[in-house]
């Protein structure tokens, strides 16, 4: 079995290009963008947001923002009406307990609607550089498959699994490693076995082969 390092440097090799997707110029951006891609696609996302952005500029704007039209705004994107809701109460919350600002610690992003565990990973790991591993879909399938958690893992149990196993100078890195392995080769429903450069560890090709 390979080493979490071995497993790293094998999909840097494969995704030396691996980065956050969701195209973003400002911290408001990215959360916009994050909280917008659940259970979306990072392409989805990026075609509603620029006249999201056009239209609500900040947070501020957001905060006062008709929720008609922020849902007609996004309303290309699944759950776009939850989703809708969920953007403005943020904003609100951020005009009205942050001074208008997006706060910067993890505590103070979760308290915000929308923003889970994930999310919060993302936005500390990717605008604030800070250690953190977000564990979506991607990282969560692929952690299964190549026996860095166990199929019957919680979310968060696969995010204290990495943390244990990666090195935390590697942490942010690996988040996107993950996500492009998963997303373009190890996909959830056809995956790329044949020509794996992980498969002789994979349990999906393990179980596939029985």
């Amino acid at each position: 079995m390979r080493t979490t390092d071995e497993i790293l440097d094998i999909l840097e090799e494969m995704f030396p290009e691996a980065q956050c997707e969701l195209n973003h110029n400002s911290l408001y951006q990215l959360i916009i963008a994050v909280i917008l891609s659940a259970q979306a696609t990072d392409v989805s996302v990026n075609k509603v947001t620029p006249a999201l952005f056009q239209r609500y500029p900040d947070v501020h704007s957001l905060a006062m923002g008709d929720i008609k039209d922020i849902e007609d705004t996004i309303k290309n994107i699944g759950l776009y009406r939850n989703k809708a809701r969920m953007i403005k109460e943020m904003a609100q919350l951020c005009v009205e307990s942050y001074g208008g600002n997006i706060p910067s610690r993890r505590k103070d992003l979760q308290s915000l609607p929308g923003v889970g565990r994930k999310t919060a990973n993302v936005v500390m790991s990717v605008w604030f550089h800070v250690p953190a591993i977000a564990v979506d879909t991607h990282v969560e399938r692929i952690s299964k498959r190549l026996y860095l958690a166990k199929p019957d893992d919680s979310v968060l149990k696969v995010e204290e699994k990495l943390r244990r196993k990666i090195n935390r100078s590697r942490w942010n890195r690996a988040h996107h490693l993950f996500i492009f392995f998963g997303r373009y080769f190890c996909k959830a429903k056809v995956p790329m076995c044949d020509v794996c450069p992980l498969k002789d560890q994979c349990r999906y090709y393990k179980e596939k082969r029985a």
